[in-house]
């Protein structure tokens, strides 16, 4: 857990109204938190943004590769905890959102990539963050035809069997998926 805290999920979960057979129906895995992160940037309201340290390589190696072919790839979110996930549930709740229309778009406290610091929600000058127009961009295109070499995958294509909506902007790095080093 981040800072070594104790996180009581079950609480969690049902503070929320996350149903308890959410993640066996929806086919996920717990995503650990990353204990060891590293700073890659900021976002524009001044959060930071870490990543785990092979992560970070591979997206400063992946970023400058995109550069170089005139293509702009901007950081959006990156690692993030679960109490921050709980945060951003309730959050959405307290807006009147409804605990199923949000399951749609965000992982339960617990299975969240974001958790592991590997996972990125990119976007690209012009865009709206977060949006489905981002798989209408030329730095979309780039990642898909791209983002394989340097170990990120697009965690949630179109029809993806977690039942997640189709988010262009999530690219997710797999130490199964990096290339071998030399």
């Amino acid at each position: 857990m981040q800072n070594d805290e104790w996180v009581n999920l079950p609480q969690i979960w049902a503070e929320l109204g996350i149903p308890a057979d959410y993640a066996a129906r929806r086919g996920l895995m717990p995503q650990p938190e990353a204990t060891e992160l590293i700073r890659i940037g900021k976002t524009g309201d001044g959060r930071e943004l870490l990543l785990t340290p092979s992560a970070a390589t591979a997206w400063e190696q992946m970023y400058e590769t995109a550069a170089t072919g005139g293509i702009a790839l901007q950081v959006v979110s990156a690692f993030r905890g679960i109490l921050r996930q709980a945060e951003i549930i309730r959050s959405k709740l307290a807006r009147g959102e409804a605990i199923d229309a949000i399951l749609a778009v965000n992982a339960a406290p617990g299975y969240s990539e974001h958790h592991t610091g590997r996972a990125l929600d990119l976007n690209t000058p012009g865009c709206v963050p977060l949006a489905g127009q981002f798989a209408e961009t030329a730095a979309f295109r780039w990642l898909t035809g791209h983002a394989a070499r340097f170990g990120f995958r697009l965690s949630f294509p179109r029809g993806n069997p977690h039942g997640f909506a189709f988010e262009p902007w999530h690219w997710c790095w797999t130490e199964t998926n990096a290339p071998a080093q030399s």
